[in-house]
Formats: C-alpha cells, sequence, structure tokens
C-alpha cells in the first residue's frame, strides 16, 4: 500500500517466501502496509493442504492486521507471517532459528509473534536469531502468553455488544456459544462464567472440552459446531479458525450478537450484510481480538502488564463507537470499523510527510 490508497481493495508492500531444505522450513511472510509503522502480526504454523492455500492465508491474515493495528490506535502496521508443515512433527529449533534469520533479513519491516501452532518458547527460540520478535517469555523479557489479553479484548467487545443491543453490559443470565475453546476460547469461558453466563462450548478436540469442563463444571457441551450455531444461544463467539460465517449459518444463527476471537470470521465479502439484515449485530473480529497485539506490542516500549491491560480495556468504548458510527452512516459495524481505521491510516501516515528538520 504504497500509493496512499487504503482500502480492503489495496495490495501489499511485499510477500517474502522463506526456504530452508535442511531443516524443512518453508514460510511466507506478507507485509501488507507499513502507513503507521513497522509490520507487526503472528506466525502461524500450518499444516496447509497447498501453497496456494497458506499464500491466500497469509496474505487475508495480514491485511487484517493493518486494520486491527490501526483501529487498537497502534503505531504498527500489518504483517503476518506462516510456517507450512504440522508443527508437532516438523518443529524443531534448527527450524524456528532459521525462520529468525528470515526475519532478522527484513531489517525490522516485520515483527513476528505467537499465533496458531507457535508458543511463548516458540517465540524465545526464534528471539535467537532476530530482534524483531515480540510474545516472548517473561524470562527472556517478554510479556508472555498473549491469549490472556485477547480472551480479556473480546470480552470488553461482548460487554459493549450487549450494551448496544440490550441496554446493558450485563451478561449475567444471558446464553453464550464458544465455537473453539483452545489458546483463546478456554480464558473467554472463564471470563464468561465469572460475569454470571450460561456457557455452551464446542471444540474438534476432547482435550481442549475436558479442561475446560474440568475447570467450569457448569459449562455445557454441544456435539459440533452446526448444533452450536442451530442452539438457543443469545452469543455466538467463534474462536477456532477463520470463515465462521458463512451464508447457511447466517440463515441458522439463532444469537442476536456475534462477537469472538478468530481472525477473519466473515467467509466471504457480503456476509456482513447478511448479518445486518438478519439483524444479528457482529462485532468486527479485528476489533475485538486486538488484545493479543495491544499486549505484544507493549513489549517494544518495556512490557508493564496494568498499562497493556488499561489499553486493552479502552475496547470496550472503541467498539461502542465503532456500532455509532455504524448506526450514524448506515452501514454494518464491519464496515464502519474499516472506514476508522482507514481514516487512521490514511491520516497518520500523510503526516510523515511533513519534514521536522
Amino acid at each position: 500500500m504504497t500509493d496512499g490508497v487504503f482500502g480492503r481493495d489495496g495490495g501489499h508492500e511485499q510477500v517474502i517466501y522463506c526456504q530452508d531444505p535442511q531443516t524443512g522450513l518453508k514460510a511466507i511472510i506478507a507485509v501488507h502496509s507499513t502507513a503507521l509503522g513497522p509490520a507487526l502480526g503472528g506466525t502461524r504454523f500450518y499444516p496447509y493442504a497447498s501453497e496456494q492455500d497458506a499464500l491466500n492465508d497469509v496474505l487475508a491474515l495480514s491485511m487484517g492486521m493493518s486494520y486491527k493495528n490501526a483501529l487498537a490506535g497502534l503505531d504498527l502496521g500489518g504483517g503476518k507471517a506462516v510456517i507450512i508443515g504440522d508443527p508437532a512433527t516438523l518443529k524443531s529449533e534448527a527450524l524456528l532459528r532459521a525462520y529468525g534469520r528470515f526475519i532478522e533479513s527484513l531489517g525490522g519491516r516485520y515483527i513476528t509473534a505467537c499465533d496458531v501452532g507457535t508458543f511463548v518458547t516458540d517465540m524465545d527460540v526464534v528471539g535467537r536469531e532476530t530482534r524483531y520478535v515480540t510474545g516472548r517469555s517473561r524470562d527472556d523479557g517478554g510479556s508472555g502468553d498473549s491469549s490472556v489479553l485477547t480472551a480479556y479484548g473480546v470480552f470488553q467487545g461482548m460487554r459493549a455488544s450487549a450494551e448496544h443491543v440490550w441496554g446493558s453490559p450485563e451478561l449475567r443470565g444471558r446464553r453464550v456459544g464458544v465455537s473453539g475453546v483452545g489458546k483463546v476460547g478456554h480464558l473467554l469461558v472463564g471470563h464468561l462464567v465469572e460475569a454470571g453466563a450460561e456457557v455452551v462450548v464446542t471444540d474438534v478436540a476432547e482435550a481442549a472440552i475436558d479442561r475446560v469442563r474440568a475447570a467450569h463444571p457448569s459449562v455445557e457441551v454441544a456435539s459440533d459446531n452446526a448444533a452450536l450455531v442451530a442452539s438457543d444461544i443469545d452469543i455466538y463467539a467463534p474462536c477456532a479458525l477463520g470463515g465462521a460465517l458463512d451464508e447457511t449459518t447466517v440463515e441458522t444463527l439463532r444469537a442476536a450478537i456475534v462477537c469472538g476471537a478468530a481472525n477473519n470470521q466473515l467467509a466471504h465479502p457480503g456476509v456482513e450484510k447478511l448479518l445486518d439484515e438478519r439483524k444479528i449485530l457482529f462485532a468486527p473480529d479485528y476489533l475485538v481480538n486486538s488484545g493479543g497485539v495491544i499486549m505484544v506490542s507493549d513489549e517494544l516500549r518495556g512490557f508493564d502488564f496494568e498499562r497493556a491491560r488499561r489499553q486493552v480495556s479502552a475496547l470496550y468504548e472503541t467498539t461502542k463507537k465503532v456500532f455509532a458510527l455504524a448506526e450514524e452512516e448506515g452501514v454494518p459495524p464491519a464496515t464502519a470499523a474499516d472506514r476508522l481505521a482507514e481514516r487512521r491510516m490514511a491520516e497518520v501516515s500523510r503526516l510523515r510527510s511533513i519534514l521536522t528538520r
């Protein structure tokens, strides 16, 4: 996005293919925009069916990071990386360090962090080869597991959504369906149970379900995601992989609100309009799930958990601002969120043309 045009149809600044046959590393790094600063976004380690699938994912995810970082008020651009393969069998110290070398070669244009398939311990290993990594362990000078504030941010977005729909942020007695109870989802369940909500969950991994039930015996379990979507819930929280909201899901969904942690929840453009037509309030995913990136970005100035938590708490007001703009301009919340992010990217990037010396 070097031409000063900010929008979902804008191109990427840079896409880098990384390969090290000896370790089995095959990765793609996508830098979508550095209009606000270095591109920050996590590394996803996933067994994609094809290289094209990996490319499609990293392009969409990196674009989403530009919008997420802009709307979160960060002076950071958007980027993302994917490592192709099964982390359970392919991940090794040598592979992660080789990957770190590629990141270092970009000279700070891209700063990485954790995502699906990567963890704090992995970022510590990557960090042995590059300065441009966040989401490291506390022992290594980092913030630790960013899922903590990701879940907290989604919870704040859910409270703002409840206030918009029902006039109160109170979630007590509301029935919330959480799809995916992995790194973020199980922490979100904890916030919801503490707030007095009734929670029903589903996940493809039995171990994830067992962990949630052990911690929160009151939680119910749906047989699968289709059953969860069709059940009598007030709020639907997609917290697994992207594309959770398609025509079939929206037509079946009985919830009044969609607010979850998953990235790129809309299967394709136009789904946000279907949600709007059905009077289902959609809290834009890249807004409410930005707590993690806020947390890891705080490492860049010396991590302070309470400072990061206060910034994540502000997502409650930002979410309300997005809903208000959507009503004012007569557009879906996803469109309103995009407009706010694009305005900030355009306005701040323009300031860089002002000479200071």
